[in-house]
């Protein structure tokens, strides 16, 4: 029994080698994507079993679950020209101009508070909210693991839900922001004016096609970050970025808004914080170019989604952990 438990601990080590592994040499392997994907996703199960339940554990399961998210992330683009090929520009331009009474929401308010030529301390507040997003679903966790433990292992599951969730959509439809549709000025132009292709900003003619006003959609926050890490931008951005065509549902905001309302579970001054951030969020990133509208719609319809079915789930979540928690048992005891 001792060597079978053994055994079990060295197999579920060698599925997390593996998966942590695997997206690493997706570009190299001539394999479904999709399998690939599926060895990167079983790392933090095989976590789950070779190492017994803590806090640390907790966390590093976590981690092995993003890493695999961010490769499925990334994957979509590793063939640029085929996701080209298939990626959606029009509808939320138009979806964004009917909610805009007519005018993208973005355009409207770039030329209501952006200024050329110095940077404001509103944009400056507005990049930063949008750069912290890295951090703060995953703050609101380790809050929730600290605070109140026994909410952690629900909270996890629905935060880690959108996360891939999104990245399946991702995977089946490809989604520009607003930022990118110059690239593709042939498909957009028979909704917007005039546009012309460059790197990070988009001309959008805000009053209809009939107008000949051209007005500029910046990327704000690729313009401060060359601004503010000079030399160092172009790296950092290669490691949070890797696919410019995944706006559709806008994880941002549908991952900020799972992590107010389970924070709002624990207190209400965490739930204010959460939702404070979020409502910063979502303006910050139809202001700067990231997003449109009814990108933060999809995510918040998706954030609301899964919070919605998790009481019917639920019980089979639990079967699962706790088939899982047996075959740990079973590794480390025999």
């Amino acid at each position: 029994m001792r060597l079978s438990s053994r055994a079990i601990r060295a197999t579920a080590w060698g599925l997390v080698a593996v998966g942590v592994a695997a997206p690493t040499v997706r570009k190299r392997v001539r394999t479904r994507p999709v399998v690939l994907q599926a060895v990167a996703f079983a790392a933090p199960v095989g976590l789950a079993v070779a190492m017994r339940r803590s806090r640390l554990r907790d966390v590093a399961v976590c981690a092995l679950q993003m890493w695999a998210y961010v490769a499925a992330y990334k994957a979509p683009h590793d063939d640029e020209e085929a996701q080209r090929a298939r990626v959606l520009v029009d509808y939320p331009i138009v979806v964004d101009r009917v909610l805009g009474l007519g005018e993208l929401p973005t355009l409207r308010l770039q030329r209501a508070l952006a200024s050329t030529g110095r940077w404001q301390a509103l944009d400056k507040a507005l990049v930063w909210t949008h750069w912290l997003w890295f951090a703060v679903p995953h703050t609101a966790l380790a809050w929730i693991l600290w605070r109140q433990p026994a909410r952690f292992p629900r909270a996890a599951a629905m935060t880690y839900a959108v996360f891939d969730l999104g990245a399946i959509v991702y995977w089946i439809a490809p989604t520009a922001p607003p930022w990118y549709a110059a690239s593709v000025a042939g498909r957009a132009e028979e909704f917007v004016g005039g546009l012309r292709e460059q790197t990070d900003e988009c001309v959008l003619d805000g009053r209809g096609a009939e107008s000949s006003e051209q007005i500029v959609v910046r990327r704000m926050m690729a313009e401060y970050g060359e601004f503010f890490w000079k030399d160092g931008w172009g790296p950092l951005y290669s490691v949070f970025g890797g696919n410019p065509l995944a706006a559709m549902p806008s994880l941002h905001f549908a991952t900020s808004l799972m992590a107010a309302m389970l924070l709002r579970e624990t207190g209400v001054v965490a739930g204010a914080a959460g939702a404070a951030y979020c409502g910063a969020l979502g303006f910050a990133l139809v202001y700067l170019g990231e997003h449109y509208v009814v990108d933060l719609l999809g995510g918040a319809a998706l954030a609301l989604a899964v919070r919605r079915v998790e009481p019917r789930l639920a019980p089979s979540l639990r079967r699962a952990a706790a088939l899982v928690a047996h075959v740990e048992q079973w590794a480390w005891d025999g």
